[in-house]
């Protein structure tokens, strides 16, 4: 007896910003590959089909994209990735440490965080703590 058969698998390549051509709203898509296997005796062996497809997290449709679009795709959200990497550590307002002027400073840093700002209660500190 010879067992066969098929399985997918999929993978998540990238998430991008784009305009959904369903509601219209720019948001987040999903770029993911499904990738067919034959199987024998429950061994994945050869894949015989593979598919793109890019689901709106906001409407949650999915779109097939060719294969040579999803290549740009995947080296459109590289370049964006690079992009991310050279800002600078202190453009988050919410980062704690010496930029900035938060941390140690009376009134700076997060006002919810523990202890280490000498406030005293009423004065700027967190509201909900005794």
């Amino acid at each position: 007896m010879i067992i066969f058969g098929t399985k997918g698998y999929i993978y998540q390549l990238a998430i991008l910003t784009l305009v959904c051509g369903q509601c219209g709203n720019p948001s987040a898509h999903t770029l993911r590959k499904r990738v067919s296997k034959f199987t024998l005796f429950f061994v994945p062996l050869f894949p015989y089909s593979t598919k793109h497809y890019t689901q709106c997290t906001f409407c949650g449709v999915e779109h097939q994209v060719p294969n040579e679009q999803a290549e740009q795709l995947l080296a459109q959200s590289a370049t964006q990735a690079q992009q991310g990497v050279g800002q600078q550590h202190g453009a988050n307002p919410f980062a704690q440490g010496a930029q900035g002027g938060q941390g140690g400073q009376p009134g700076g840093g997060n006002p919810f965080s523990q202890g280490g700002q000498g406030q005293q209660p009423g004065q700027g500190g967190n509201p909900y703590q005794r």
